[in-house]
């Protein structure tokens, strides 16, 4: 297939043509929401997963069997692969959790009618380049990416799977309700995750007991998180991923497009960035 054919366009994003079709779409945008829902939203490679491990267990009260029976993609299905219509998710224990990398703009009517809570994660997008082209390259569903200085133009443009992530944060940090969206950052995440877990504890109004902090900041440190069979994607076929080339659950560092750009490669990132953000109100972390 050539690139063209691997990519479809929905709300003007590329999204991946083998991996979601019209019928996904179709499900999608009917999907019905609940207000207690949990929504995890994400740019890809930016703490999905581990925040995959988190909310279930803050949930769960710290129950392991949480993050131990399921596999990551059904304890927190993602809403934009859901390709069974008929799936009656009604019948999952409240509160759900789900997952997605779409954009504000492409949500469906029933998340602006319903309203739910919604955690958003963030990541330094020179960081978030680094881990993207790994995946690239051991999936085979996803455009391979050529030479690394073509795919930056191509990152930093916003032609990739998900689209821009400049579009992405500031869609999400721009949307209404601010009251039902929590915004933490990868870094935020590894500098204090105990704190973080707490953080995110409260805004789920889960009360939780320092001890079962504690223990739910030491299982999902990145290092126990990569170990979890249901959590590493290591029972995914490798049609889909192939960790033969590169892990899925790689370092879990901050900095590591330190390793991973030219200077003259990175020079660029930050030209093109400092102009992409320059009218946007926020402050990011790694800034």
């Amino acid at each position: 297939m050539t690139e063209a054919e691997m990519y479809t366009s929905y709300k003007g994003v590329y999204l991946l043509s083998r991996v979601l079709c019209r019928r996904n779409l179709k499900c999608y945008e009917e999907f019905n929401f609940l207000p207690d829902d949990i929504l995890i939203v994400t740019y890809p490679k930016s703490g999905t997963t581990w925040m995959q491990e988190i909310v279930p267990l803050i949930v769960s009260g710290g129950d392991p069997a949480s993050v131990e029976t399921l596999y990551n993609w059904d304890r927190v299905p993602w809403l934009e692969f859901h390709t069974d219509c008929n799936e009656d998710f009604s019948k999952r224990p409240s509160p759900r959790m789900f997952a997605t990398h779409f954009q504000h703009h492409m949500m469906p009517p029933g998340f602006f009618e319903v309203k739910p809570k919604v955690i958003y994660v963030m990541r330094n997008p020179k960081d978030v380049f680094t881990s993207y082209i790994h995946q690239h390259s051991m999936t085979p569903l996803m455009v391979q990416t050529g030479p690394q200085r073509e795919f930056l133009h191509k990152f930093l443009d916003g032609k990739v799977a998900f689209g821009s992530w400049f579009d992405h944060v500031k869609g999400w940090l721009n949307a209404e309700d601010k009251e039902r969206i929590m915004y933490i950052s990868y870094e935020e995440m590894i500098m204090d995750l105990k704190d973080s877990v707490t953080r995110i504890a409260q805004f789920l109004e889960k009360p939780l007991g320092p001890e079962v902090i504690e223990k739910i900041a030491e299982r999902c440190l990145f290092k126990n998180m990569k170990q979890n069979k249901m959590s590493n994607y290591s029972a995914a076929p490798r049609e889909f991923l192939d960790q033969r080339k590169s892990e899925f659950l790689r370092k879990g560092v901050v900095g590591d497009w330190k390793n991973q750009l030219t200077v003259a490669e990175a020079e660029h990132f930050d030209a093109v960035y400092k102009d992409k953000i320059k009218d946007f109100k926020y402050e990011f972390i790694w800034d």
